[in-house]
């Protein structure tokens, strides 16, 4: 705790022992990953993927992808935290010393399934990683909490695999990609070097959503760098500096912006998904800019009623602009002008085509109410100042929205001094700071965390 307050790490991570794990894939899968070094020294995983050009399972991958474009990282091992990721007395003993009260356990290695051509593959690891984790986890006074993984690749797997993980291994969430890599239509034999995406939007990924929904869970969305999931931005960087400072928000950006404006939440309106490891500080100025564009071009928005000057206003002006010296020339100009900017084009109001109407079914719906529904949550880590500005820039709302987390496990995660330098980088109410440190985790991943709290958290967490 932190004065009384309840702390819950909202995006803690694990770093699965490879050996262990093994031995919950089933046979037929186990030689197909590994460990491996890469020229640089650097750790890597090894999957043996189907191959689009063989069509057999002899494509060789190492993730995260350790160069070229999309580059993932670089010398990951965080010196306080790694042997805390794997072994978790050490996890306990720190999250005692920071003042942590429940840590919520995504993966590592897991980040990557979604980007695995093997379909059957991808599954059989879901389900390892799964049940892995769920054993790992047991004891410690429910203070370590796994987060399961489903893959998108086969969505009624994962559906399948959803209820699994919550009704039989007892676990609070699931976590997904926020894409899925899939061929581009230009280059469909250059996959998946080229290649686009199925948003965690998309109607074939509904099954999901409902899912989540039925449970009552939320549902985490993360993604990752060096993972061929489209990443905006960082697919262009070839250092991994840069590739990470766009990698995480971008495709946190890109998932949110696409469950907004497919209708995700609007067909959901109990569903509650956190958008994580991307921090927060850029939420403001991308929901101004979903109401803006909702307003103007959605709502207000009218495409077979296209702006139309009048000819003779059109050629007065023109004439102010060009002078008096041969006004029967640019008459002339002006009306030639006129027609190819508005006379030669066909009647918009005969025009049938459903693309002029963007987004039309959200014309009643501005998206800053998703945030007021208490649908999207995201995190901050604890030197990260964007939770002491949302309330600036959306009211009240911006209170409900950032999750502590100190990203534990992974090379940019903070331990000493984290839970304190994120209550007192701002100078935050109790109330607020409150809801920052455990309250906004807690109705993120909801009644399934409050049911396994201690009995001392649970209390704390009425207060």
């Amino acid at each position: 705790m932190y004065n009384g307050l309840l702390v819950i790490d909202a995006d803690a991570h694990k770093l699965e022992n490879p050996l262990i794990m093994r031995d919950y894939l089933e046979p037929e899968y186990r030689d197909r990953i590994g460990l491996v070094v890469d020229s640089l020294g650097d750790q890597r995983a090894k999957v043996v993927d189907w191959n689009p050009e063989t069509k057999t399972n002899d494509f060789v991958r190492m993730f995260p992808k350790p160069q070229g474009l999309g580059r993932g990282v670089f010398r990951g091992l965080n010196p306080e935290t790694t042997l805390g990721a794997m072994f978790n007395k050490v996890r306990l003993e720190h999250m005692d010393q920071e003042g942590i009260d429940v840590h919520t356990i995504y993966g590592t290695l897991n980040l990557i399934f979604s980007s695995i051509l093997d379909k059957d593959l991808a599954v059989a690891l879901c389900k390892a990683y799964n049940n892995y984790m769920a054993d790992d986890c047991k004891g410690y006074d429910n203070r370590i909490q796994p987060v399961g993984v489903i893959c998108l690749q086969d969505v009624e797997e994962a559906v399948k695999e959803m209820y699994r993980c919550v009704n039989e291994l007892g676990m609070i969430s699931v976590a997904v990609a926020p894409n899925l890599p899939i061929p581009h239509p230009k280059a469909p034999d250059a996959f998946p070097e080229i290649r686009t995406c199925k948003a965690i939007s998309h109607p074939d990924f509904r099954p999901i959503l409902q899912a989540a929904v039925d449970l009552d869970i939320g549902l985490g969305i993360h993604g990752g760098p060096g993972s061929d999931m489209i990443g905006g931005l960082a697919d262009h960087m070839e250092t991994f500096v840069l590739s990470h400072i766009f990698v995480q928000r971008n495709q946190q950006q890109m998932a949110l912006a696409r469950m907004v404006f497919d209708g995700a939440f609007e067909q959901f309106p109990t569903l509650r998904v956190g958008f994580l490891e991307g921090g927060c500080g850029w939420i403001p100025d991308l929901a101004h800019a979903f109401h803006e564009h909702w307003e103007k071009r959605i709502r207000d928005f009218d495409p077979k009623n296209p702006y139309r000057p009048s000819l003779m206003d059109f050629t007065k002006l023109m004439i102010q602009e060009q002078g008096n010296e041969n006004n029967v020339n640019i008459i002339s100009q002006a009306r030639n002008l006129f027609d190819l900017l508005w006379n030669k084009h066909s009647d918009p109001t005969k025009i049938e085509d459903s693309s002029l109407y963007e987004h039309y079914d959200l014309r009643d719906r501005d998206p800053l109410d998703y945030f007021k529904r208490g649908q999207i949550f995201a995190s901050f880590e604890s030197d990260d100042p964007g939770p002491s500005y949302l309330p600036q820039a959306m009211g009240e709302v911006g209170k409900h929205i950032a999750c502590f987390s100190g990203d534990y496990g992974h090379w940019d995660g903070v331990l000493k001094g984290c839970v304190t330098e994120a209550a007192t980088i701002a100078d935050y109410d109790r109330d607020y700071l409150a809801m920052l440190l455990g309250g906004n985790a807690l109705k993120l991943y909801g009644q399934r965390l409050r049911n396994v709290l201690p009995e001392n958290l649970a209390v704390a967490a009425t207060r």
